[in-house]
């Protein structure tokens, strides 16, 4: 029988969501690519576990994560039932919806009838009665935006949602969604979006200017690149690697020997900081008080500790921020 570790609260950074009364743990935990059939179900929940006890109570998903899709939500509900009955009240559950999940007109996208029969298999497949937070995953441009927060509030006025937020949405989309929202009496919690430090179109496209202006959450995912901003590309592409996987995002085009010479020059800034390169990368993404919580897979329970390690310095002087864009820039 699973008993969670009694000081799991004392160690973990825990930062407010926007202007809600929730908090969320610095360091959440992604179900995005490592539950499913194909991982031991001991190992899957061995992440699970581990994380719960380091005081990671969120644990985020979709409809479409697996694989097959569906499948990360299944493994967790199985999780629940084993290991979380009686702390389901300590969890943060989210899950989304609006990538492709199913075949015909009404698998994807962003319309009433996709959203609100998507969570309602989300929650069979998990076994609940909520979520905590239910996405909008992308923006639909042929969906008008009041309906797609529409069925957001629906979710939350039908008991199935505490909080709900979007993802992959342009800062335009964002405030106007923000606003019809508001108007519906449902708040915009939080903005689901990636950004890194090798990806930070947020920056740029006045994502993090809205998060602010509008006074709403934000959870950065991929903060790490897919494992591009760790000790693993240091050398190249391992024959074992992700980027070594045929149909993967990373590969030969991206990961280049200009690229691997930037890692090693910001492995050694890490260094410098008493951090991995993996931990400077999310204590970078957790630098600026707009972003809550950094989203972060993992494969191993190891990998979970490593990631919390990043907490332990999140503070950046100006002389290494600019070592760090001056690597990234040139």
């Amino acid at each position: 029988m699973y008993i969670p570790d009694p000081d799991r609260y004392t160690t973990m950074d825990y930062r407010r969501a926007g202007r809600s009364g929730l908090s969320l743990p610095g360091i959440s935990l992604g179900l995005w690519h490592n539950f499913g059939p194909a991982r031991p179900v001991e190992i899957q929940r061995g992440i699970l576990r581990r994380a719960f006890d380091l005081g990671i109570t969120h644990f985020d998903l979709a409809n479409n994560y697996g694989p097959p899709p569906g499948a990360a939500e299944s493994a967790l509900g199985e999780a629940l039932r084993s290991d979380f009955a009686s702390h389901r009240d300590e969890l943060v559950i989210s899950t989304k919806a609006g990538y492709r999940m199913s075949s015909g007109p009404y698998g994807e996208w962003g319309s009433r009838k996709h959203l609100l029969s998507s969570l309602d298999r989300s929650l069979g497949r998990m076994g609940l009665d909520h979520v905590d937070i239910f996405y909008s995953h992308r923006y639909d441009p042929s969906t008008p935006l009041e309906e797609t927060m529409g069925a957001l509030n629906s979710a939350v006025r039908q008991g199935k949602a505490l909080y709900v937020g979007v993802s992959n949405y342009p800062a335009e989309q964002t405030r106007e969604a923000a606003r019809i929202l508001r108007e519906l009496g449902t708040p915009l919690l939080i903005h689901q979006v990636r950004y890194s430090m090798l990806d930070r179109r947020p920056e740029q496209h006045g994502l993090l200017d809205a998060f602010d202006d509008l006074q709403v959450g934000s959870i950065a995912y991929s903060p790490l690149e897919q494992g591009l901003l760790t000790d693993r590309y240091l050398d190249g592409i391992p024959q074992d690697s992700r980027a070594a996987t045929e149909g993967t995002a990373l590969n030969g085009d991206v990961i280049t020997e200009d690229l691997v010479a930037r890692l090693r020059d910001l492995n050694q800034i890490a260094k410098s900081r008493g951090q991995s390169l993996a931990q400077m990368a999310l204590a970078w993404t957790l630098r600026d008080g707009r972003v809550t919580s950094a989203l972060v897979g993992a494969s191993s329970a190891q990998q979970l500790d490593n990631s919390t390690d990043a907490l332990r310095n999140l503070d950046f002087a100006p002389a290494e921020l600019a070592q760090i864009d001056a690597v990234l820039n040139r």
